[in-house]
């Protein structure tokens, strides 16, 4: 199933919209100005977002500047306005579509349906065995980097694999004598003290990660059970 999100401030477009694009094994994600949109997206894992451009509090073109600092998805704009400049101008912030109100519904879903294959076909809606990502957190394998929510964030090396053991399975909790077996291997002598060691690390890693570290968001400890990524 794809997650679609949709951004108007009309209410009407988007219940309307979510009716349409529902109905054919879409999820939807809706947001009503342009600073909800980039919320919805960093907690999200959204595949296509219909963007509106006359918005209040922040309007389309602001909110895919800073979208296309976090993602790549194909972003559609929706907007009342014609004229052949505010096209070019959707296409030159990184907008991949353009339709213009008052619209048919069912080319809505059509062109949403044709953006979502060519995201597919082209491989950026396929998670890589080596690439992870989790609630704005991105996790590069092969190049060895973390993200969060678009900033590179420098990780030691033990934080950097307890990390990925737990985003590359979220929602499975992993005792600490677990995360311990898996991140330390070779160096495995005497289990005695795991609970404190892993609990040392952990709390590095929250204090890089997470924008509050005694309110994590991110890892999340299980009493009495272990760790796990939500």
């Amino acid at each position: 199933m794809n997650n679609v999100l949709i951004c108007d401030d009309e209410k009407d477009i988007v219940n309307a919209l979510e009716i349409y694009l529902s109905s054919e094994d879409i999820k939807i994600f809706k947001a009503y100005n342009g600073r909800e949109a980039i919320d919805v997206i960093q907690k999200n894992e959204i595949h296509l977002a219909l963007l509106d451009i006359m918005m209040p509090v922040m309007d389309g073109i602001s909110a895919i500047n800073e979208i296309r600092k976090i993602s790549n998805i194909p972003v559609i704009f929706l907007t009342a306005k014609s004229e052949d400049t505010d096209k070019i101008l959707g296409l030159n912030v990184g907008a991949d579509d353009y339709i213009v109100k008052p619209f048919n519904p069912v080319e809505v879903v059509a062109r949403v349906k044709s953006n979502l294959r060519r995201y597919t076909m082209l491989g950026s809606a396929v998670k890589k065995e080596s690439a992870y990502k989790l609630n704005g957190i991105e996790l590069d394998d092969e190049l060895k980097q973390v993200f969060v929510y678009g900033e590179e964030i420098k990780l030691t090396p033990i934080e950097y694999e307890i990390l990925k053991l737990l985003i590359a399975s979220p929602g499975k909790v992993f005792s600490s004598k677990e995360i311990y077996l898996n991140v330390w291997k070779n160096s495995i002598y005497n289990l005695d003290g795991t609970d404190k060691t892993v609990a040392v690390h952990i709390r590095h890693l929250r204090e890089k990660i997470e924008i509050n570290p005694a309110e994590p968001k991110h890892i999340k400890v299980i009493w009495g059970q272990g760790y796990k990524c939500e």
